[in-house]
């Protein structure tokens, strides 16, 4: 980073490296943003916020699709109403097909997959933070998102809102995210979870000590690999309800990005590149604050939004009638 004048850059290894990545970046005078998705990571990074404004950079974790996109999404979410109330967000990257019996594909590191499978979110209900686990079975839904996509299945995980409740604090009464699939997919995967494949603790077999997470990756892995033939899709649907000139408004946010048979991007290579890349633009010409700065607050809302559709995101913006 030094030896080449780099101003800023763009991390895309496994979220476990970035924490030590954005020590360097700190210490070479580069701005750095990352795919994230671990949020204890992120706030690790975000904590080297003085180090970052003497080093006169920025450091912006989580620039992935979600979390990543789907939080500069719900800033712009928020920037059209006059005061907001509630943000709803539904995300996934799902295959255009699906096929059994996993009726999904992994177009990203197995590791990110498994790490937003494990562990706790916080959610913002009733104006409070709330800790919510993965696959919990009382907030599981069925959405259906119409056209060529129809019913699909949305369920907690963790990470996915990142940052945002503490950033929108005691400004927001309800902030939520859950993950979209095709049906079946959270009742395969609880089962993983009930049965402990998803553990990072070691456990005995054969001699050996294992952990149970990485046998799934080395067994499944393999096996719900996109292949080159596979296409893919990306939603990221968010639902905002507030103020707007004086009347209690909903609006609904929606993103459709599909495989890009021009360039062969996948689209969650899209939705992650993209953003990251916008992010990263943008820290290298000076238009995000210095320090470490969480994603929902890199760019405004327009601003981002504008960006977006510069790069041809089918982006749309539905108000629900009164």
């Amino acid at each position: 980073l030094k030896a080449n004048n780099i101003d800023a850059f763009i991390s895309g290894v496994p979220y476990f490296f970035n924490l030590p990545l954005a020590r360097a970046a700190v210490r070479a005078g580069a701005s750095m943003a990352d795919f994230g998705g671990n949020t204890d990571q992120t706030r690790a990074q975000l904590a080297l916020d003085a180090e970052a404004k003497a080093a006169g950079i920025t450091l912006t974790p989580d620039c992935g699709q979600v979390p990543g996109l789907g939080n500069s999404l719900c800033a712009y979410t928020m920037s059209l109403f006059d005061q907001c109330h509630d943000l709803i967000m539904y995300d996934g990257g799902i295959p255009a097909e699906p096929q059994p019996p996993w009726h999904y594909i992994l177009t990203f590191n197995i590791e990110g997959l498994t790490n937003e499978y494990f562990g706790e979110t916080v959610f913002i209900r009733d104006g409070q933070l709330v800790e919510m686990g993965c696959f919990r079975p009382e907030e599981y839904e069925l959405i259906d998102f119409g056209g060529d996509v129809g019913v699909l299945e949305a369920f907690t995980t963790a990470g996915g809102t990142s940052t945002m409740p503490w950033t929108w604090a005691g400004q927001l009464r309800t902030l939520q995210n859950k993950t979209i699939r095709w049906p079946g997919h959270f009742a395969q995967w609880k089962a993983f979870s009930d049965a402990g494949l998803i553990e990072l603790e070691p456990v005995e077999v054969d001699g050996h000590r294992i952990a149970p997470r990485h046998l799934l990756h080395a067994v499944l892995g393999p096996k719900i690999e996109a292949q080159p033939d596979e296409r893919d899709l990306v939603i990221v649907r968010i639902i905002g309800r507030g103020l707007r000139d004086g009347a209690e408004r909903e609006v609904v946010v929606d993103l459709f990005d599909r495989y890009d048979e021009a360039t062969g991007f996948t689209a969650m290579e899209r939705t992650t590149g993209w953003h990251a890349a916008i992010i990263c633009a943008a820290q290298a010409h000076g238009r995000t604050p210095r320090g470490g700065l969480p994603v929902e607050l890199a760019l405004p809302g327009p601003a981002f939004a504008e960006e977006l559709l510069k790069r041809g995101f089918d982006l749309r913006v539905t108000w629900m009638e009164e």
